[in-house]
């Protein structure tokens, strides 16, 4: 709601000048406008790749604000978290250059502008540590690791809520659990006039309750979490007692048909079967909804509504990633005499893309880039800092059908820091073999430019976060040989089971398993292949250490990340229960340590180890797969030589082509 709508609340005895109480009968619309994942994409700029990009940032979505508010007079903007990590932008205010306590973020700067209402907290607002979320947020959190005199410093204008994390020193909510907005809104009374009405309007923020094992390092023993559902039978009747009209859930997690747990990553669907909550605004996975079009079989599940937008007749919607999408809920509402009631059969529920039908994108809100100038200029000259030279082209078009330029080097700076730390502190380790395990975080899933691609020529900083897109810490886990096999069957869940005797085209990517969940090993000492005609879990086959079958005894230290050793992605028998070590350094920085060592890096020595293939099997139709257009030769250059380009538009109007890939070969 704009800040003018807002000017006769500021002294509460003129109130009833500016609103009468609603009568029977009264109606109103309130559009609810959602941002999601942002991941501090404030620009459409992409600073891995060091150039514009269109289909990203809030300054697009900002254009659909405005339109949308044009469209809603009555209306309220909130944000459903992730917001403050994802690009080098977000690591420089973070990281390098540390804003000061009274710096607002260069994404709060924006989204103050853009008046936001409310926000909640995402898993990856913690990415940084509870000193700096404390901080940049202007909270007091009462917890173990922020001084008890640490300042008030600059923060948002819109308040913050989160109900489901709270405070093991005090056992309160870390943020506000709910706050109730009081807004005038403009109605159409009984007797068909125009009226100014008052309405209360609660919301409710929820996290995964999996952040506390996916930041393991910087929340254990700090705070805990409980589980969405019981958090919300708790909070939403006192909401209610204390006068809100409606309740808006703002949820960072998805829909997931599972049976209920409290350690419940995506639990929406069970969250909307709690009465009382009037909308849901979600995210976490990254997703449009509603998609009439979505394959995804949460989005078919009973109780779901995929075009609609209704989850167990709740509306509920997530505005994608990264500013592509903005989420619009168009409640309809009607006062009953005691109440408002939401008329859900005239109630409206979108997903507005920034891209247009023409391919194109809508244009920036000119009003944005100003704001934040200075410590956008500061993040390019910071990522241009070179640190090593490439013969090779790294990329992650063909990650999934085998090439490893992308993900050999950091497997093997994984590797080394892993072998230095053990010589150095842990000699008890000394004799276990080190083993690496990396995914290609950038897969296409948010769009044809999401993929990780380092040109030949000088490797700089932005090209390392290019190639380790995330924060975490580097981690090792000990394991043996069943542990590891049953870790390479969880990855192999990214593809579909294929059938060889289908004579249609079968995709061979189930795109419900990320990218980012595809962890693979790139050691001259292991070779597996992946049997993709098996069902899952029976996938991994001649799994094999230095020439011979692995025994399920041998034991290993195996690299990853904090988030993979602590649980995340449900990976079986990682739970941080196997950590040997947990080291003070991000996965990043062991990676540009490696590159500024090593200095010159070549495809022979760092991009040309494979340790898995396709078991060999002859198709009656094509196996297909989907990437950017006219990239065959990178495909050649990593020896895939059954790789072929179908199309170079697969039709989808995404910009994809679709390639083959010939499985017997």
């Amino acid at each position: 709601m704009r800040p003018d709508h807002r000017a006769c609340l500021l002294l509460p005895v003129f109130l009833t000048a500016c609103a009468s109480v609603p009568q029977g009968g009264t109606e109103a619309t309130l559009a609810l406008l959602e941002t999601s994942d942002l991941h501090a994409n404030v620009l459409s700029y992409d600073y891995y790749k060091l150039q514009a990009d269109p289909a990203i940032g809030l300054e697009r979505t900002a254009t659909l604000i405005r339109q949308a508010r044009a469209e809603y007079p009555n209306n309220l903007l909130f944000d459903n978290g992730d917001a403050l990590q994802g690009t080098a932008l977000a690591d420089y205010q973070a990281l390098v250059k540390p804003a000061a306590c009274g710096d607002t973020l260069a994404i709060y700067k924006a989204m103050n502008a853009l008046g936001v209402d409310g926000a909640g907290v995402g898993n990856h607002e913690f990415n940084y540590g509870l000193p700096y979320l404390n901080q940049v947020t202007g909270s007091h959190f009462d917890v173990d690791g922020v001084p008890a005199d640490a300042p008030r410093c600059a923060g948002p204008n819109f308040p913050i809520v989160l109900a489901n994390i709270y405070s093991a020193r005090t056992r309160q909510p870390l943020f506000a659990p709910y706050r109730i907005l009081r807004r005038q809104i403009a109605a159409t009374g009984a007797d068909g006039k125009p009226v100014t009405v008052t309405i209360r309007v609660g919301i409710i923020g929820f996290a995964p309750p999996g952040v506390l094992s996916w930041d393991k390092q910087w929340l254990a023993g700090k705070v805990y979490a409980e589980g969405v559902r019981e958090t919300a039978l708790k909070y939403i009747p006192r909401m209610r007692a204390e006068g809100a009209d409606l309740v808006v859930a703002i949820s960072h997690g998805g829909i997931d048909g599972a049976p209920y747990t409290p350690e419940m990553e995506n639990a929406n669907y069970h969250l909307a079967q709690v009465p009382g909550i009037d909308a849901m605004l979600i995210g976490h996975e990254h997703l449009p909804f509603p998609d009439a079009a979505s394959q995804r079989a949460a989005f078919n599940l009973p109780g779901v509504d995929k075009a609609k937008g209704t989850v167990f007749g709740v509306p509920t919607v997530m505005a994608s990633l990264w500013g592509k999408h903005l989420g619009v809920i168009g409640l309809h509402l009607r006062h009953d005499g005691t109440r408002w009631v939401v008329d859900k059969s005239r109630t409206t529920v979108e997903a507005r893309g920034t891209r247009q039908k023409d391919g194109g994108y809508v244009a920036a809100d000119p009003s944005i880039a100003p704001l934040v100038a200075d410590e956008h200029a500061a993040t390019i000259n910071y990522v241009k800092t070179p640190v090593g030279t490439s013969d090779f082209r790294m990329s992650s078009y063909f990650a999934d059908v085998g090439d490893i330029s992308a993900i050999q080097l950091v497997n093997q700076a994984q590797t080394a820091y892993v072998q230095d730390y053990v010589k150095a502190n842990l000699p008890r380790y000394a004799a276990l073999p080190v083993l690496s395990m990396a995914s290609p975080f950038k897969t296409g899933a948010a769009g044809v430019a999401d993929y990780t691609d380092v040109k030949p020529g000088p490797v700089a900083l932005n090209n390392a976060a290019d190639l380790y897109l995330y924060p975490n810490a580097l981690h090792a886990v000990k394991l043996d040989g069943a542990g590891l096999k049953a870790w390479l069957e969880k990855s192999a869940e990214r593809f579909n089971r294929i059938d060889p005797a289908n004579g249609a085209q079968q995709e061979l990517v189930n795109s419900a398993v990320y990218g980012f969940n595809f962890d693979m090993l790139t050691s001259a000492d292991v070779s597996y292949q992946i049997d993709v005609t098996q069902p899952v879990g029976q996938r991994i086959v001649d799994l094999r250490y230095r020439g011979a079958p692995l025994a399920t005894t041998q034991e290993f230290l195996v690299a990853t990340n904090s988030y993979r050793a602590a649980g995340g992605g449900a990976f079986p028998g990682l739970d941080g229960g196997k950590t040997v070590i947990a080291a003070p350094d991000s996965s990043r920085e062991v990676l540009i340590a490696y590159i500024q060592k090593a200095k010159q890096l070549t495809r022979a020595r760092n991009g040309a180890t494979r340790s898995w293939r396709f078991a060999p099997v002859a198709t009656k139709g094509a196996v297909v797969f989907h990437s950017a257009p006219g990239l065959l030769d990178l495909a050649r250059e990593a020896g895939l030589a059954g790789v072929s380009q179908l199309k170079q538009d697969d039709g989808g109007g995404k910009g994809f082509a679709l390639y083959a890939i010939d499985l017997s070969k």
